[in-house]
């Protein structure tokens, strides 16, 4: 026995001294154990507008509510249209179809209407807001960075706590 643990530990030795990486198999995307960045949403939704955009939005709501790159931790892509009716919700996908235009945040700020705002005004842009966060189950502050698909109705959203 006591050969057989040199022998692993002179091989695993060698490896290390060769430049070699071991890697361990994860099933899935690895995502980082910090929370993610303003940065990090930005590009998502970026990212999201235009799968729909590619794809269609039947499509993108199938990896929108797949765990994966677009829906990890306390990240997820939202997806309303411009009438305000949830397009794509990975927290509670039996929402979809419901009319959210006159959601407010826990302060009372019609925060639907105000992402609609951003994409119809700007294209894109960043809202601030405070929501549940379903990784804490608290209230806490929001940044969304918003993006309206280009050509479409849809507008792709994605949030970061603070």
């Amino acid at each position: 026995m006591l050969n057989i643990t040199r022998t692993l530990a002179a091989g695993l030795m060698a490896l290390a001294l060769s430049g070699v990486v071991l890697a361990v198999a994860v099933p899935g995307p690895v995502m980082a154990q910090t929370a993610p960045t303003q940065d990090e949403a930005k590009a998502l939704a970026l990212k999201a507008a235009d799968l729909i955009a590619a794809k269609g939005m039947e499509e993108a709501v199938k990896v929108f509510n797949e765990k994966g790159e677009y829906n990890y931790g306390e990240i997820y892509v939202n997806v309303i249209d411009l009438d305000g009716v949830w397009r794509a919700y990975p927290p509670r996908p039996a929402g979809v179809g419901q009319n959210v235009l006159n959601v407010k945040d826990p302060d009372g700020r019609m925060i639907v209407q105000e992402i609609l705002a951003v994409a119809k005004d700007k294209g894109e842009g960043w809202v601030e807001y405070r929501w549940m966060n379903p990784t804490t189950n608290k209230i806490q502050p929001k940044v969304t960075f918003v993006k309206k698909v280009p050509g479409q109705d849809y507008v792709a959203y994605v949030g970061v706590y603070k």
